[in-house]
């Protein structure tokens, strides 16, 4: 095995465990999550552990079939029916109202089951990606392009960000006894 190939196996090691991490947010925020500390609101323009577990996965199959080249888990795999929520189909939770987020009433499996989705295409397209791959621009709107690489890590890091401010509306809403 080259060096070059070593490097690259490790790289996608790094990312796939980028990917289980978030999962195990993910599982731990939507177990026997009930809908009363799933849609509390320490105030009323603050987001919910719904609307948060939610967008963060929205935003993973937007951005993750963009980088794949493939349709979302949203449409796909009928995901937008199925939780059947009062949004274009295009939504992914950017700019939402407060009103809007008060709409996101889905369980807890409901949740975990959209997120496994997104993340199990996403686990599929990090086993292939090549080097080429991961250096492709997908967004030449920035100065400097957006490679893939950098999209991966922006996608992960905006998902760790938005499960830690639910993990913390969870707390609180466990802690005013709520579930």
């Amino acid at each position: 095995m080259s060096n070059d190939s070593a490097a690259l196996d490790t790289l996608r090691a790094i990312l796939l465990d980028q990917v289980d991490r978030i999962d195990d947010l993910v599982d731990d925020l939507t177990r026997d999550l009930p809908l009363p500390i799933g849609t509390y609101r320490p105030d009323g323009e603050s987001n919910t552990v719904c609307w948060l577990v939610w967008h963060q996965a929205r935003v993973l199959d937007d951005h993750g079939a963009d980088l794949m080249g493939t349709l979302q888990a949203w449409t796909a795999d009928s995901w937008y029916d199925e939780l059947g929520l009062p949004f274009a189909k295009s939504a992914t939770g950017y700019g939402q109202s407060p009103d809007e987020v008060a709409t996101v009433v889905v369980s807890g499996e409901k949740l975990a089951g959209y997120h496994h989705d997104v993340t199990g295409r996403l686990r599929s397209f990090l086993h292939g990606v090549d080097v080429a791959g991961l250096r492709r621009i997908v967004d030449d709107r920035w100065d400097p392009p957006v490679t893939a690489a950098v999209r991966l890590v922006s996608m992960f890091d905006d998902s760790v960000q938005h499960l830690g401010q639910a993990s913390y509306v969870r707390g609180l809403a466990e802690r005013a006894d709520l579930g």
